[in-house]
């Protein structure tokens, strides 16, 4: 009997410990920020991975990451390439590979547990990765094509024009496929194909760069499309950047080109590598007979090459490729997500406003394209779609704004009957679409709207009682993700398109809110390095198919505000410690041409896009309005000096940081000598820009800050009757600093504002995303964009940080430590907030009306809190587990909690 009870007391310990085991497991694990990435060339992956658990206040205690060849090898813990044992660490984002020396080609496989104070988990379940190639010299292929433009109306000069590229090469499975990967670059853009299947469901690959400088290749893995004996491996070439939309020597870099490495290794262990090279047929008498970023693709089904990508066609007409020129840049495999489909929208409406013209209503401002679904068309009688984001007063595209871009698709039927069809290189910025070339009033179901961006996660939701701040979140996501395209542009519609820097300083991090962006900003990081200059200057567009160097540094200062945003939000240093000497060169090539006495003298743009005093206008020619270059210019060098600080130190430059000091005191000493008024503590003219920048970026003199801040106070209250008079640089630091300083409610008023200038009244105009001017309905159409985000401002950070309350504590990075304390505008009674952060979800909701005030807030397991409420609000503690601290003093009263949720109410 007693051995009985030791034997049952001895499986209810056992299942006692596996129950509490089961209460906490790895969530999300991934290499570089990927999941199962395919074809990295660092030689240090980097490991993250989050904790879930019901359970309150859990934190990581120590890890234990193991790195084997083979998931055998991984399971049975046996010619362990990297076993780190148990690390005692709370860390969990980008723990860097130490094990043995990685190769080209190989796959790697791992898995990751934790112990915490609550127990231990599970391993993860298992990852991999694979490399890309790592050395040059493993390229055995050669760059191929058609050197020749021979079609009707091809050409490299105004308007550029060209047919896409069709290549193809037929080759003998020589034994049964054990792994198939291809490495492959498409300039401008490709579309590969092996026995007739799409390799990827990417699209306009590869990711845009500087070519000069580097070239990007992806690497993807085709096992399952490599079988039978007989193979084709084959690419459409389109245009994209590198045969660009106009001439001009930073657009056009040459004819489309293929370079491609399909390696296979079959069971029997020997290989097999399919090259291009000399041996490829090539025909530009394809469907496609033009396609241009810009104007659009014209496609003619009379021309389709059925099978042209499966085995057994007939290519003796198709000609054999010529050898084409190596672009000069690096060849690099590409570290961000290429562009896909994200999302689907259908017509709202049609109709007719034309015999034979319908107008599509998609019911959004969206970028992508339309796809054909059954529609009737006539044989050799074209189908033309033509887009516009908004109509004229009669109904017709409104197309003013476009400038030079065509923005038309045309098809061209080859026989009578029902067409499926969608472009293959070109995208659009549009609403509303005008369809013609039809004999009949089609259905909404034969149309449907592609929504194009690069592949990324959602990471945040936001929702409140006032619905002008519900919709500027939702106008801003569609901005947002439709200016996604390997870089962060400007615009998608008119004929520009481009990664202008001064757009994203700030903007940069109010996105990080709602998309996972830090592989495209990382990657952006890199193309404005490509594209400094020899002397230091950095292109104010970037990739430079624009050459624009000012050596001014207000748009410049994106490349390091995205940097630090990088750090902050996604606790990635990488690109501060890869750029810092770049960095470092740029603001001493500034000093050296831009300064006279501690003053920065070059400004290229001002406040740009600030509210101008007549509805036609794009700037204001008022100078009472503009705010002088040189305060914008010296405002932010002082900033760029305080962040190279920070930098310094996280990069182990600290021999650097006197010089900044010293520079940055004599700055800011001749800065208020020259522009502030020591009567009023006004700056210069006294514009709400020139007033914020000085204070939000440290310039004003030790106890002036009030003074300083009651003239913005008065001059938006007084002057512009509570509206915003910010540009694109003001705006950056208005909606914080206001509430930082005291006065939520009038951030509050700015941003709910339904009249000129504010976003409401863009929404009040019918604006589904953000327009680039605060007049954009009236403006001159040189210059009128209806999806830009640059006016955004901080207004998406004062959203999440102030009113929602997730902040990251000072000093921390990645939402580690939470600093959460909301503020609450009058008139604002509920506000519901979803951030993804490295480490997992975290929520705030709030409801205050009548007296009543209630707050649920969850945050993610191995983070802490610090949550702040007015004392006087007589909250009461919750009454569960993980409330490590309480402490009322100064009128606050402060919790300090771990993770799990928690319910405050008074």
């Amino acid at each position: 009997m007693k051995h009985l009870y030791i034997t049952m007391m001895t499986v209810l310990a056992f299942t006692l410990a596996a129950c509490q085991q089961t209460t906490v497991h790895i969530t999300s694990p991934k290499v570089e920020m990927k999941e199962n990435p395919v074809g990295l060339e660092t030689t240090t992956p980097r490991f993250s991975w989050q904790i879930a658990s019901e359970l309150q206040d859990v934190q990581q205690t120590s890890y234990r990451i193991q790195v084997a060849r083979s998931e055998k090898e991984l399971k049975s813990e046996t010619n362990l390439i990297w076993d780190t044992g148990n690390v005692s660490s709370d860390e969990s984002v980008l723990i860097p590979y130490k094990g043995e020396m990685l190769n080209s080609r190989e796959v790697y496989f791992w898995r990751v547990k934790a112990s915490t104070n609550v127990g231990e988990t599970p391993w993860s379940k298992i990852g991999y990765w694979s490399m890309a190639l790592l050395n040059g010299s493993e390229w055995q292929a050669k760059w191929i094509g058609e050197d020749a433009m021979d079609n009707p109306g091809e050409t490299n000069k105004g308007n550029t024009r060209l047919a896409a590229r069709y290549l193809r090469k037929p080759f003998e499975n020589t034994g049964r496929v054990q792994r198939a990967v291809l490495y492959i670059s498409g300039l401008g853009a490709y579309e590969a194909y092996i026995n007739g299947q799409r390799v990827s469901d990417d699209v306009l690959a590869p990711t845009v760069c500087w070519f000069p400088k580097r070239v990007y290749y992806n690497v993807y893995d085709v096992t399952s499309l490599v079988k039978g004996k007989n193979s084709v491996l084959g690419v459409k070439l389109g245009n994209g950047r590198f045969f660009g939309m106009r001439e001009s020597p930073t657009q056009v870099f040459g004819l489309p080109r293929l370079l491609a490495q399909l390696e296979i290794e079959y069971a029997d262990g020997t290989t097999q590598t399919i090259t291009s090279d000399e041996s490829w047929k090539v025909t530009s008498n394809g469907p496609i007979i033009a396609n241009n970023e810009f104007d659009g693709e014209e496609y003619d089904a009379r021309k389709e090459l059925p099978g042209w990508s499966e085995p057994n066609y007939d290519d003796s007409a198709w000609k054999a490729v010529n050898l084409m020129t190596a672009p000069e840049g690096v060849m690099t495999a590409q570290p961000n997500p290429n562009i896909t489909v994200m999302d689907q929208l259908k017509p709202i409406s049609i109709n007719e406003i034309a015999d034979g013209k319908y107008i599509l209503d998609m019911g959004q401002n969206m970028v992508g394209w339309i796809t054909l679904n059954g529609i009737r068309g006539k044989k050799d009688q074209p189908i033309t779609l033509r887009f516009a984001e908004r109509l004229k007063p009669d109904g017709t595209l409104y197309m003013d704004n476009l400038r030079g871009a065509k923005v038309t698709d045309i098809y061209t039927p080859a026989k009578d009957g029902p067409i499926n069809w969608e472009p293959s290189f070109v995208f659009h910025g549009f609403r509303f679409v005008e369809v013609s070339g039809l004999d009949y009033q089609p259905d909404p179901a034969n149309f449907t709207g592609k929504v194009i961006y690069d592949k990324m996660e959602t990471t945040g939701q936001f929702e409140s009682s006032n619905e002008t701040l519900n919709q500027l979140v939702k106008n801003a996501f569609w901005g947002i993700r439709g200016n996604y395209r390997g870089m962060p542009t400007d615009c998608p519609q008119r004929d520009e398109r481009q990664g202008w820097l001064g757009d994203r300083a700030t903007g940069c991090y109010g996105e990080a809110f709602l998309f996972n962006n830090a592989l495209l900003y990382s990657k952006w990081l890199q193309d404005i390095e490509d594209s400094q200059s020899p002397e230091g200057s950095i292109s104010v567009v970037s990739p430079r198919y624009w050459t624009i160097y000012h050596d001014d540094v207000t748009w410049p200062s994106a490349y390091f505000y995205g940097a630090r945003m990088l750090w902050k939000q996604f606790g990635e240093t990488q690109p501060i410690e890869l750029h810092y000497p770049s960095m470092k060169r740029y603001l001493e090539r500034v000093q050296e041409v831009s300064m006279q006495d501690y003053i920065l003298t070059k400004d290229a743009y001002g406040d740009w896009c600030m509210p101008p005093e007549s509805e036609e206008l794009i700037h204001s020619q008022d100078p009472a309005r503009r705010t002088a270059g040189p305060v914008l210019s010296t405002t932010m060098y002082y900033s760029l000096l305080n962040l190279m600080m920070e930098f310094a130190t996280l990069t182990g430059n600290e021999q650097d940081i006197p010089g900044y000091e010293e520079l940055a005191a004599k700055i800011k000493e001749a800065y208020n000598e020259r522009f502030f008024d020591q009567e009023t503590a006004r700056y210069d003219n006294n514009t709400v820009t020139a007033n914020i920048l000085s204070l939000q970026l440290g310039l004003v003199p030790e106890g002036r800050e009030t003074e300083v801040f009651n003239n913005i106070v008065e001059k938006t209250e007084v002057d512009c009757n509570g509206h915003v008079s910010a540009g694109v640089l003001g705006i950056q630091q208005l909606m914080r600093g206001l509430t930082e300083h005291g006065n939520v409610d009038l951030a509050y008023k700015i941003a709910t504002n339904r009249t000129f200038p504010s976003w409401g009244f863009m929404f009040e105009k019918g604006a589904t995303t953000i327009w680039e001017l605060w007049n954009g309905d009236t403006a001159n159409p040189g210059m009128n964009s209806g999806n830009h985000v640059m006016l955004l401002g901080d207004v998406l950070i004062w959203l999440y940080e102030d009113l929602a309350g997730i902040k990251n504590f000072p000093g921390s990075t990645a939402y580690k430590k939470l600093w959460m304390e909301p503020k609450f505008p009058e008139g604002l009674t509920h506000v519901n907030a979803t951030y993804l952060s490295s480490y997992g979800e975290i929520n705030s909701e709030w409801r205050k009306e009548e007296g009543s005030f209630s707050w649920t807030i969850s945050i993610p397991a191995n983070t802490s809190a610090i949550v702040r409420l007015p004392s006087d609000w007589n909250i009461q503690t919750p009454s569960v587990e993980g409330v490590r601290a309480v402490n009322d003093a100064d009128g606050v009263i402060e919790f300090e909690i771990g993770s799990g949720s928690y319910h405050f109410t008074n």
